[in-house]
């Protein structure tokens, strides 16, 4: 990928590429507010419920694997990651599970819910120099309820022209999204830390897309794959650093 002074060299605000934008979507999870250092911090109380049962050392992917098979019944977001905590520790500890040890799992969860919503550096002075430039929308995956609860906790709600929760990021899902907005691919930039969810899906269908990588990442949304060579996608250390591109 192009460095970020390697960007600003080439593109500008009147550049063609960027001229048809018309609307900017952000992600939320950890490209708006932290998130996943609250998982892993979830993850590693209940490894210490645990350690006496199973070797810790192989705990997160007995509790990684119970996610994976979930996530067609379940979904994303806190209450599907306290259900698959409950179901591994069922399976850890079979018939000598305590119902002491169940509450204090579901104890987790709720903690894991009712975390504070820290907004990342610079957030707010993105949103405001893009207002009025571009309709700017949310568009994230996860439980409704719980994307909601963090949105109205964050303060931001009232910079965006639309919300979107999405029970999975795919190419049908921001192909529905873009219809939703009656806009075309062109006319559309994603912004968010998740190459899987943010990025691919959103170049397959002819849109343009920023990467503003996190320094933690959930394994699901990992790839494995290398990053895309293509003008459609610029990628940058810090989301203050998308004010010089749009």
């Amino acid at each position: 990928m192009r460095s970020i002074d390697v960007i600003f060299a080439i593109i500008s605000k009147s550049d063609t590429m960027y001229r048809n934008i018309k609307v900017v979507g952000f992600d939320a999870d950890d490209t708006l507010w932290v998130n996943e250092p609250n998982y892993k911090e979830t993850e590693r109380r209940f490894i210490s419920l645990l350690k006496n049962r199973m070797n810790p050392d192989l705990l997160p992917k007995e509790l990684y694997a119970t996610e994976m098979n979930n996530l067609h019944l379940y979904g994303y977001g806190a209450k599907s990651f306290t259900l698959s905590m409950i179901e591994t520790a069922v399976r850890i500890c079979g018939e000598s599970i305590s119902g002491n040890l169940i509450e204090k799992i579901i104890a987790l969860g709720k903690a894991l819910m009712d975390k504070p919503i820290e907004l990342l550096e610079g957030v707010e002075a993105v949103l405001k120099k893009l207002n009025g430039n571009y309709r700017l929308i949310i568009a994230t995956k996860g439980d409704l309820l719980d994307q909601e609860r963090k949105l109205k906790k964050s303060g931001l709600a009232g910079h965006f022209h639309h919300i979107e929760i999405m029970s999975e990021k795919n190419e049908a899902q921001y192909q529905n999204l873009l219809k939703h907005l009656d806009i075309k691919p062109d006319e559309f930039i994603m912004i968010g830390n998740s190459m899987r969810s943010d990025i691919l899906p959103v170049l397959e269908i002819g849109s343009y897309a920023i990467h503003v990588p996190y320094h933690t990442n959930w394994e699901h949304e990992l790839t494995g794959e290398p990053t895309p060579q293509t003008n459609r996608l610029l990628s940058v250390s810090a989301i203050s650093e998308v004010t010089g591109i749009l």
